[in-house]
């Protein structure tokens, strides 16, 4: 088992697409600053945090098991988010696409954490 959050696959792969949504971000319009903007790095970030959260405190298995959870349930509204961008033209079908699978990606490795926490806690 691994010492730190940050060796986790989930969590490299979580925090690269957040990096690239930030990045993503910026191109969009400033009347969105508060809004849009705002809530995509807001929810794309705390899945990271969740991640780390949850590694840390894996001692506990339902709490664990709930910060994974917590950690989907951002990603995905982080893909909502998206989605909005899309639709208002912010986001190219390209890029929205390429993001996408990548919060897919981070949501079913954070299912399987969630679903089989035994692999990850610490041996008492």
């Amino acid at each position: 088992m691994t010492g730190s959050f940050r060796e986790l696959k989930v969590y490299q792969l979580a925090f690269e697409a957040t990096v690239h949504t930030f990045e993503l971000t910026k191109s969009f319009p400033k009347e969105e600053i508060y809004s849009l903007t705002d809530q995509i790095r807001r929810s794309s970030r705390s899945v990271c945090a969740n991640i780390g959260e949850g590694y840390r405190k894996r001692t506990y298995p339902k709490h664990f098991t709930s910060k994974m959870t917590d950690a989907d349930g951002e990603a995905t509204e982080t893909s909502i988010w998206l989605d909005f961008a899309l639709q208002f033209g912010y986001l190219s079908p390209e890029e929205h696409s390429a993001i996408q699978e990548k919060y897919l990606q981070i949501g079913r490795m954070l299912n399987a954490m969630a679903n089989h926490p035994e692999k990850f806690l610490l041996k008492q």
